[in-house]
């Protein structure tokens, strides 16, 4: 079995996609679904390592750029990505009405300020423009960011945090957040942008298909299936989509 490991900033940064599975995969179409990908100018906010942004480059059109907070990622970004830069979701340094897709997978939790990040994606799209948006889902019974505990960090998976009391919840994880539907709407409502779609989604639990595939593929297949029932409200992420308008 894999030993479990983590980088030392995984409490503030988490931790971004190291393999391209099936999961990545899943998102990656779901976001072609909803965004017109071919031959657009697109910008990965907060790209770790750069997968997301390979991919689109080698599928859809070679104007891509992305950003990470950490140097490091951006240098291993770099290799796939040349429009990787170093930049904070508050701040981007890119002009206004610059992109045509926005995607941010599972990042707008672990920023200073998610209102101003919300805000500056708007900034930066275009009129008619997506930005499309994985994030944590407050009902999904596990928190995946790790806790503190008497100060100290506990990298890993935390059952039932994010059912407590925020009084509570945020001093076990004040280090991550996690959003409810109306919560993340709130991010911009009064940015110039309207909701094209919003639903939540499992995981793909890779990890156990690959060390045990019949087992996985049978969770997999069943979890997927839940997204079309009223159980999707304890899906682990948000998947949310907007436009914006003049």
């Amino acid at each position: 079995m894999d030993k479990i490991t983590h980088s030392p900033l995984a409490a503030v940064r988490g931790e971004p996609s190291y393999v391209w599975r099936s999961g990545q995969e899943r998102r990656l179409a779901m976001l072609a679904a909803q965004t017109s990908l071919q031959h657009c100018v697109f910008l990965e906010a907060g790209c770790g390592n750069g997968l997301y942004a390979a991919k689109v480059i080698e599928r859809y059109t070679p104007h891509v750029h992305a950003f990470d907070i950490e140097a490091e990622r951006v240098a291993e970004a770099l290799y796939h990505v040349p429009n990787a830069v170093v930049g904070r979701g508050e701040a981007l340094p890119y002009p206004d009405n610059s992109f045509d897709v926005i995607f941010t997978n599972e990042v707008i939790e672990h920023v200073d300020d998610d209102a101003a990040f919300a805000a500056e994606m708007v900034r930066v799209l275009k009129v008619g423009g997506r930005v499309a948006i994985f994030c944590p889902n407050r009902w999904y019974p596990v928190e995946q960011h790790g806790h503190y505990w008497k100060g100290e960090y506990h990298f890993g998976n935390t059952p039932l945090i994010n059912y407590l009391p925020d009084r509570w919840r945020n001093q076990l994880a004040p280090h991550v957040r996690t959003y409810t539907a109306r919560g993340i709407r709130r991010l911009f409502a009064d940015q110039p942008v309207q909701v094209i779609h919003h639903s939540r989604i499992f995981g793909g639990y890779d990890n156990i298909r690959r060390r045990w595939p019949r087992l996985g593929a049978f969770i997999q297949n069943t979890l997927y299936a839940l997204e079309k029932t009223p159980l999707r409200w304890f899906g682990l992420s948000h998947w949310i989509v907007l436009e914006k308008v003049a």
